[in-house]
């Protein structure tokens, strides 16, 4: 009956004196240790003790069994850590490969490699030093140049062609003249077109140059080959079998600085910067070459 006695009630219950809890971490509403000084953390052993900033893996997990982990002291860490506060991170450059620059196939110098040439030494570099030149003149436009040669040019062409030349010369001045001028006209737009066609090929397989100087440099390239055999077409005719051969050698010399100048001015091997100007160079061939215009 005791027993019965002593498990009923409240009232018939000894008082108990609280126990001793345990202090607590200091948190954003208790406030927190002086700067530079760690905070202090009592454990209190038993299955739901935890661990506070230097746990094994740098995560918050419960630790079960004996005394918990004490890292290394570091005063700054342990007051970032703490609640209320923040800990600065910084952001480490882990390349692995150097400075982070990796080549790109087609990639264009970061700067040009000299200054804009002179038109008469653009002129006599794309004869003399073609591959400096196209070089140098990557990241330039020669839109003057180009316009003025290439008019001029197909102003000259059509005394290269039998027929047109007896045409022209047995009209009166006022129907020759707009004939001669729209056969310059003429032959700009197709150096445009010839021109970016070229362009757009190069850029196609993987080369990164400018529209602007590599269609006005192919317009020059186009106009100046052909010079040699304009100037024999001129007084000989175009079927004439020695402005035949000049043709085709011209030609070839056409193939090769095209070639150059977009190799130079797109960063491409031989190959491809051949294959990107065989358009215009098999439209050169049929139209102005071959004479069948």
């Amino acid at each position: 009956m005791a027993g019965f006695r002593i498990g009923r009630g409240r009232d018939n219950r000894t008082p108990q004196q609280p126990q001793a809890q345990a202090p607590q971490a200091p948190g954003p509403y208790q406030g927190t240790p002086p700067y530079g000084q760690p905070p202090q953390w009592q454990h209190t052993g038993g299955p739901q003790a935890y661990r506070q900033g230097g746990t094994h893996g740098g995560s918050e997990e419960p630790e079960y069994f004996g005394e918990p982990h004490h890292p290394a002291h570091d005063p700054y860490r342990a007051a970032a850590d703490n609640p209320g506060h923040t800990r600065a991170f910084s952001i480490q450059d882990d390349d692995v490969y150097g400075d982070g620059a990796t080549y790109r196939a087609g990639s264009a110098p970061a700067a040009p490699t000299g200054p804009r040439l002179h038109w008469k030494q653009l002129l006599s570099g794309i004869v003399l030093r073609p591959g400096p030149t196209f070089l140098q003149m990557r990241d330039y436009p020669v839109w003057g140049p180009a316009l003025v040669v290439t008019f001029l040019y197909g102003l000259l062409a059509l005394f290269g062609f039998d027929e047109p030349r007896e045409e022209v010369i047995n009209a009166t001045l006022s129907t020759a003249v707009p004939a001669v001028l729209s056969v310059g006209v003429t032959f700009v737009i197709g150096g445009l077109i010839l021109g970016a066609v070229t362009h757009t090929l190069a850029r196609q397989i993987g080369g990164t140059g400018s529209w602007q100087p590599t269609v006005g440099l192919s317009m020059l390239v186009m106009s100046l080959t052909d010079a040699p055999r304009l100037v024999f077409a001129m007084f000989l005719g175009g079927e004439n079998s020695l402005v035949q051969v000049v043709g085709w050698l011209t030609w070839l010399a056409a193939g090769a600085l095209f070639t150059s100048m977009v190799s130079k001015s797109h960063d491409l091997p031989w190959p491809k910067a051949l294959g990107a100007s065989a358009i215009q160079l098999i439209a050169l061939l049929s139209i102005i070459k071959l004479g069948t215009i």
